[in-house]
């Protein structure tokens, strides 16, 4: 796994990743919290199957979120209990020789809601989104640009990197 300045080195040097608030406060000991871009309500089924020939992935319907006095530059999203749909304002770009998973942040858990993940392959290039579960029964409420994922990073053998649907969303 990645440490700190590892990943500070890739993240200048290689653009590992783009799109950070500040990169001082978002790296953690071995990991990089991701932040909020856009949360999405679920509005259509999906649909999976072998080849993937049909798949429906739900793109959701977008929640604005809310200010709480018009000079305000960020607003909140409030949400009840349920599931999300998350776009971070990071783009990850994983060389090849790199793989990344993320973890929900403790403070998250600690509010009664949870972020779920796939593994990032190597070679992904994208924005990164995952499903936010809140399970707190009166909600919770979440600023924009608020860090709520760690992702972590992780070596391995060059491979011929990710090529599949979700590359540069």
């Amino acid at each position: 796994m990645l440490n700190k300045q590892e990943i500070k080195k890739l993240v200048e040097e290689k653009k590992l990743i783009e799109g950070l608030i500040d990169l001082e406060t978002q790296l953690t000991p071995n990991g990089l919290d991701l932040t909020v871009g856009k949360i999405y309500a679920f509005d259509e089924a999906g649909a999976v199957d072998f080849s993937n020939k049909e798949r429906v992935v739900p793109q959701g319907k977008e929640i604005i979120p809310e200010k709480k006095n018009p000079k305000d530059k960020f607003g909140w999203w409030m949400l009840k209990q349920g599931t999300y749909k998350v776009r971070t304002n990071e783009t990850v770009n994983l060389p090849n020789d790199l793989v990344a998973q993320a973890f929900t942040r403790t403070t998250l858990l600690r509010m009664g809601a949870f972020t779920q993940h796939g593994v990032w392959d190597a070679g992904f290039t994208g924005r990164g989104e995952f499903v936010l579960i809140v399970g707190n029964p009166l909600g919770i409420k979440i600023k924009q640009n608020a860090r709520i994922a760690q992702l972590v990073f992780l070596p391995t053998k060059e491979t011929e990197g990710y090529k599949g649907i979700y590359n540069n969303i």
